[in-house]
């Protein structure tokens, strides 16, 4: 029976209807599904976007999305890790923080997908992508964990008004106004860290 199922719907007609599953999906950002010959995968597309902007667009979804996910598991690191007179405040914060980062991680990938892309997930895609780099120390230090997170977060804002500007020339206003959104996020939470670095007691 098992042979005969096997040999059952074989030929050209079938090969191109099956397709096959497991597939890479291609480009510098592994981003492009729209043309994978893969099951149930006929109708992805990138939409309004040409193979030149979905590729633009495509590039600078998994950065950011790679860079959210590092920020959150650093944000949690730090979380983990304070200890002393700024324990309470510092901990409390982070998570607050994180509550306002973590909604974009999924909003990209969808974002991405919503585009015919395929979204990294792999801890050493996240890693290769991200330009956050989660610390692989301990850090209790109030201040170096502050400083080091404002540094971060500038780096991110920054990354998201020229990548806000690059997809909108890309003829993306969807995602630019994504990133705008996240760029103000960003400026708020570094704002507020900056802010308790001002308290000389920090240490």
């Amino acid at each position: 029976m098992t042979q005969k199922a096997g040999k059952k719907g074989k030929g050209k007609d079938a090969d191109q209807n099956v397709g096959t599953q497991g597939v890479v999906a291609g480009g510098d950002s592994k981003a492009d599904a729209a043309h994978l010959n893969t099951v149930h995968n006929r109708l992805v597309d990138h939409g309004y976007l040409s193979e030149e902007e979905f590729a633009v667009v495509a590039e600078t979804l998994q950065r950011n999305l790679a860079t959210s996910i590092s920020l959150y598991l650093k944000f949690k690191k730090y979380h983990w890790d304070i200890r002393g007179r700024f324990f309470r405040d510092l901990h409390l914060a982070y998570d607050e923080f994180i509550e306002e980062i973590f909604p974009s991680i999924d909003e990209q990938a969808e974002r991405l997908v919503a585009l015919g892309g395929s979204p990294i997930a792999a801890p050493a895609d996240v890693d290769r992508f991200s330009v956050v780099r989660v610390p692989t120390d301990t850090v209790r230090d109030a201040r170096a964990q502050v400083s080091d997170l404002v540094d971060d977060l500038t780096r991110v804002g920054r990354g998201y008004r020229d990548d806000s500007q690059a997809v909108d020339d890309a003829n993306d206003p969807a995602t630019a106004d994504l990133y705008n959104g996240y760029a103000a996020t960003v400026d708020k939470i570094r704002w507020m860290l900056s802010a308790m670095m001002d308290d000389d007691r920090m240490t």
